[in-house]
């Protein structure tokens, strides 16, 4: 599934191929807006909050989408089309004289009034790639429950917006947490300090995406995620896995190093 820092770099994508320009044609291909017409409205700009984006139009129109995990975007260069093969995937199409924008496979696609934005995502905690970050708020809604698993509370977008489960997995490694450790026992500052750090070089650094060692090369790009039954690249120890998070409902898997991440005393396991 992508997560914040991949959809913030789509959102400057789209920006630079569709900001300022007026659609020639816009339509959107699900049943409940399927007579809208965005047809000569100007496209103001795209942001984000977590893994959400919000396409602002002139006329106080705002596109919330969602990719979860089927859905992409595709920017073609004027007089070029998608393939016709691909079209009947397309949920949202957005024309210009110039560029053109489609959303493949969106399972969320919502027109709204801008200014009723929070009605979409006003749920979402703080997110670390925005202007209003509030690491102080992320870390009150992440202790409010201090018994729950540390994995489990920073895949709760109401409590941050934007870490999914990879970096999830990667910031509890570089913090030395097991994952399952109560968040009570965390340094939730410098837990959030790292993390907001670590997605905006990954958001906004050229090649760095989602590379959590430094290292581009195949296979090593991470340290636990993804590396079940592969070594340590810290310490050599065989990396665990379990395929499901207690309580998360996309049931996504959780990787840990049992040497880097010691299991905490008295805690039971998953």
């Amino acid at each position: 599934m992508p997560e914040g820092d991949t959809v913030f770099a789509l959102a400057r994508r789209l920006d630079s191929a569709m900001r300022g320009r007026v659609l020639t044609h816009g339509e959107l291909r699900v049943p409940a807006h399927a007579t809208a017409d965005l047809a000569d409205r100007t496209v103001l700009e795209h942001v984000t909050h977590g893994k959400h984006l919000l396409t602002r139009l002139s006329g106080n129109l705002t596109l919330h989408t969602h990719l979860r995990m089927q859905g992409s975007w595709t920017v073609s260069k004027e007089g070029k089309w998608l393939p016709r093969s691909v079209m009947p995937d397309v949920r949202v199409v957005l024309r210009t004289d110039g560029p053109a924008a489609y959303g493949v496979r969106l399972p969320v696609v919502e027109l709204l009034r801008t200014g009723d934005e929070d009605q979409a995502v006003g749920y979402l905690g703080p997110d670390p790639l925005r202007a209003d970050w509030d690491p102080a708020e992320a870390a009150r809604r992440l202790a409010a429950d201090p018994g729950r698993p540390l994995v489990a509370a920073l895949l709760d977008q109401r409590c941050v917006a934007g870490f999914g489960n990879l970096w999830v997995n990667e910031l509890c490694f570089l913090r030395g947490h097991h994952p399952w450790t109560p968040v009570a026992d965390v340094d939730l500052g410098a837990l959030l300090k790292l993390g907001a750090r670590a997605l905006t070089h990954s958001a906004t650094v050229p090649g760095a995406m989602q590379v959590t060692t430094g290292n581009k090369r195949k296979g090593e790009q991470h340290w636990v995620a993804g590396r079940a039954g592969r070594p340590c690249l810290r310490c050599g120890t065989t990396i665990s896995v379990v395929d499901e998070v207690p309580n998360d409902p996309e049931r996504r898997r959780t990787w840990w190093c049992p040497h880097c991440q010691p299991e905490p005393a008295g805690m039971p396991r998953p």
